[in-house]
């Protein structure tokens, strides 16, 4: 594709929006009615607290479902979002926009009271509209569940372009399993992104509403797209081979957030078997939290180079993924390193004694 072309294939259409509209209508309207188990966000500085639906599970079941059924009688194709890749994200990324704009000025207006908000400042104004200005991240219903639907539609599309095209081969079988297994397992443990980085640290703004809109469904299913218009053939040995990667990497990304959520709800709940070791009454230095400061990034890094393997290693363009998330990990884990810096004081300096690796041990 040369660059006119691609310029014209990112132009919005009325398509696409549409599209876009009618799946977070979906997520709106049948997120306020499946029923779901209620888990309390964080606590604001004002001493109230939102709590999150976690049904996201049965919602994409659902959407799935009548999908399929829209596909069978005609009512829609199946490689719709395929066929129209360029023009979704684009159209996503104004929408993202848009958002994070209304979303920013009716912070402020919610905020006008606060000494901290100057949104007469341009430079607090880009500031404020980037990082966002209230936590937890809610909007009309609509939460973090957005980004990993998307994905998996993105995928599922993708698939069917590729089993129309005749093109369909063991590495995008392969890579669409891992996908598959890694989104469903992240609404089956939904109640877990609860006490994570992207809802008790982070703000709604333009970063975290991109992030989840339109970097995570359109970044993280490029595999898909390059498997699309290029052939590799894997053997049956590389195939038992790319498994334990994908299998490891959901072991330690797996256990680890889970011992974190277990022991926050419960900080007696044993660990592997034993009394879990803690520092201060608020540090879990046992389990996976015992090996690596960050231990759950390492698994993160492995299933997302899992998601790679099946597309070979002709090209660095299918590790754009791995390679972007290592990145940002790093920086994440510096940030988290700092904030638990300041925030746990002397204890902090105690659990980095007793467990100096922050992600890869004995490496880093």
């Amino acid at each position: 594709m040369d660059l006119s072309s691609f310029l014209q294939a990112l132009i919005p259409s009325w398509n696409s929006a549409y599209l876009l509209l009618g799946f977070f209508a979906y997520l709106a309207i049948a997120g306020s009615i499946v029923l779901g188990k209620l888990v309390p966000g964080v606590v604001l500085a004002d001493g109230t607290r939102l709590h999150y639906r976690c049904n996201g599970l049965v919602l994409l079941l659902l959407l799935v479902a009548l999908l399929g059924i829209s596909a069978k009688m005609d009512f829609v194709s199946p490689t719709a979002i395929s066929e129209r890749g360029f023009e979704l994200l684009s159209t996503t990324f104004i929408f993202s926009f848009l958002v994070t704009l209304a979303l920013y000025f009716a912070g402020c207006k919610s905020h006008s009271k606060s000494s901290s908000l100057k949104p007469h400042t341009t430079g607090n104004l880009i500031h404020d509209w980037w990082f966002g200005i209230q936590l937890n991240p809610h909007f009309m219903g609509i939460d973090l569940k957005a980004g990993m639907m998307g994905w998996l539609l993105i995928n599922l599309s993708v698939l069917a372009k590729s089993i129309q095209d005749g093109t369909l081969s063991k590495s995008m079988i392969l890579f669409q399993i891992f996908c598959a297994l890694y989104i469903l397992d992240y609404f089956v443990h939904e109640e877990y992104m609860t006490s994570t980085w992207d809802i008790i640290a982070e703000r709604l703004g333009f970063m975290l509403v991109f992030g989840d809109l339109v970097w995570i469904p359109f970044t993280f299913s490029i595999q898909g797209w390059w498997l699309l218009a290029n052939e590799v053939k894997l053997t049956t040995t590389t195939i038992i081979a790319n498994c334990p990667v994908f299998l490891i990497g959901y072991m330690v990304f797996r256990g680890a957030n889970k011992q974190k959520h277990v022991f926050k709800k419960n900080p007696k709940a044993p660990i592997w078997g034993k009394p879990p070791k803690v520092i201060g009454g608020k540090l879990l230095a046992s389990g996976y939290w015992g090996i690596a400061r960050h231990c759950n990034y390492l698994g993160d890094l492995l299933l997302a180079l899992s998601f790679s393997l099946p597309c070979g290693i002709s090209s660095p363009v299918p590790y754009f993924y791995p390679i972007y998330l290592l990145i940002l990990l790093i920086w994440r884990e510096r940030r988290d390193e700092s904030r638990c810096a300041k925030k746990y004081k002397e204890m902090w300096t105690e659990y980095r004694k007793l467990v100096p690796w922050r992600i890869l041990p004995y490496v880093y």
